[in-house]
């Protein structure tokens, strides 16, 4: 049993990678699948989607690898975060298309818990915002939505998950309804210091507490995937959040150490250790990764639209083919105009957490052409990870330089990376190891199995690709940046 299957669940792709002994990639399937947008501001997902292309990558991967079920010590899994499916307890079938993280159509809902004063108890629980982006205002949705969901709910006919739960499920034939702490603590249902689902907060948002999946630590026994799937069974042994799984692959096992994701969106979170810290400056308290039930803590930043946009310009624009062609644009365009895109798509997040809010452009000239759309559509992503970025510091106070360790599909741009040390004007290093979310889930799996080495050794071995020193005038940069400020300012206002 020398290799570990990692289930990377994302939004617009599933992946699923081999690892070997020595934590090496040797085989990579990756498959996209369809969004649905059923209205603007909603986003969903086919959960049989969802199943069908982690069962067929896996295959893939493992075919590439030539390895077959009895040479995998355990399975892995890291998912997108937030996205809400409820399913038939019995027969497994959804209710409803998967709720995706970045569906804002319980807005009014949240506008409604807020002014009924009830925000500071939902932070003081969940470490959360009372905001679209999480789980429990999208199950409160379908519940009330759905004809007879309620009703079958109450029953105990239904459960709900978030992606890694309904994976587990469908892997292991309904047998285990599980999830680990990482995903529970982004429900809005789940309370981080206590250890446990809330019945407050589920009363609050009127779900059965009977729907929730059993919490497990982020490396545990979480059952094991039937033998009609891979040829024989398989333990899955590791479960975390995308995000978290991202700082456990970058190894940010030390409270003061960053680390930000560039995929659909942007997140940034920092190790705050084991005690949790209540942010001043809206970001969100969230736990990073839980191992033999001790929660570690972190002050996280989250950014609805980064890799979302360069999408945004192919798909949306048509001005490129393929992600790659954006840093061409960028560089060929005229540094003179000063152009600033807001992507503010489905609503700004951290630290503006406005769900109304849509996306906007400024500084246009006549001259203005795919070149400096391009490029503002990359310096977007680095204004945004300033935000987040002087939150944290302001939470932290402003302690010790930040070194900002960066993973994600964005940071094999050499230019968006560069702009990102220089707007904020501190280094960016880049791993060597690019899947580090993929990694994350590995080693916990591979830890739980005694393959892999405990978290200091596996620190150890964390090696720097490339970094990123500031080059940007001090001057520029806060010129620039005061410029996205007045942007920003303007796209609330409206």
């Amino acid at each position: 049993m020398r290799y570990i299957l990692s289930i990377d669940q994302g939004t617009t792709s599933t992946r699923a990678l081999v690892f070997d002994a020595e934590m090496r990639v040797v085989a990579v399937a990756q498959e996209e699948f369809l969004q649905h947008y059923p209205r603007s501001g909603w986003v969903e997902h086919d959960a049989e989607d969802l199943w069908q292309t982690t069962l067929s990558t896996c295959r893939a991967a493992l075919e590439t690898a030539g390895a077959g079920a009895g040479d995998l010590a355990g399975i892995g899994i890291t998912n997108q975060r937030e996205t809400t499916l409820v399913w038939d307890r019995a027969t497994g079938a959804p209710i409803h298309r998967a709720i995706v993280w970045q569906d804002r159509r319980t807005a009014e809902t949240c506008r409604a818990l807020r002014e009924a004063g009830h925000e500071a108890a939902i932070a003081e629980r969940t470490g959360l915002l009372c905001d679209p982006y999480f789980s429990g205002t999208k199950l409160k949705w379908l519940l009330d939505e759905v004809e007879g969901a309620r009703a079958r709910a109450e029953a105990g006919e239904l459960v709900f998950g978030t992606v890694d739960s309904w994976l587990i499920w469908k892997l292991t034939g309904g047998r285990a309804h599980v999830t680990d702490a990482t995903n529970a603590s982004r429900t809005l249902m789940y309370d981080i210091r206590k250890g446990r689902w809330s019945r407050t907060m589920c009363d609050l948002l009127d779900v059965p507490m009977e729907m929730l999946p059993e919490v497990k630590d982020c490396a545990a026994a979480f059952g094991e995937a039937d033998a009609e799937w891979f040829g024989a069974a398989v333990p899955i042994l590791g479960v975390a959040g995308d995000q978290q799984a991202a700082t456990v692959g970058q190894a940010c096992f030390r409270p003061g150490m960053l680390k930000s994701t560039y995929g659909t969106g942007c997140f940034a979170l920092l190790n705050t250790g084991e005690t949790p810290v209540a942010s001043e400056n809206r970001l969100l308290t969230t736990i990073a990764y839980q191992l033999d039930g001790v929660p570690t803590y972190a002050l996280e930043g989250s950014i609805f639209i980064a890799g979302a946009v360069v999408q945004w310009l192919r798909d949306g624009l048509r001005i490129i083919e393929a992600a790659p062609e954006t840093q061409g644009l960028a560089e060929a365009a005229d540094d003179g105009q000063e152009v600033i895109l807001v992507p503010a798509f489905t609503g700004l997040g951290a630290p503006y957490w406005n769900a109304d809010c849509r996306g906007a452009m400024f500084g246009l000239t006549r001259s203005s052409g795919p070149a400096e759309v391009a490029k503002a559509a990359l310096e977007s992503v680095g204004f945004q990870t300033r935000d987040l970025l002087e939150a944290m510091q302001a939470d932290m106070g402003g302690a010790g330089e930040a070194i900002l360790r960066v993973d994600g599909g964005m940071s094999a741009s050499d230019w968006t990376m560069q702009f990102l040390a220089d707007i904020l004007g501190a280094p960016v290093d880049r791993p060597a190891v690019l899947e580090t979310t993929a990694l994350g889930a590995a080693w916990l799996a591979g830890m739980r199995a005694g393959l892999y080495p405990g978290p200091e050794d596996f620190a150890q071995g964390w090696a720097l690709e490339r970094r990123f020193d500031p080059a940007m005038d001090a001057a520029e940069r806060e010129a620039r940046y005061g410029r996205w400020r007045k942007a920003v300012e303007a796209t609330l206002s409206v």
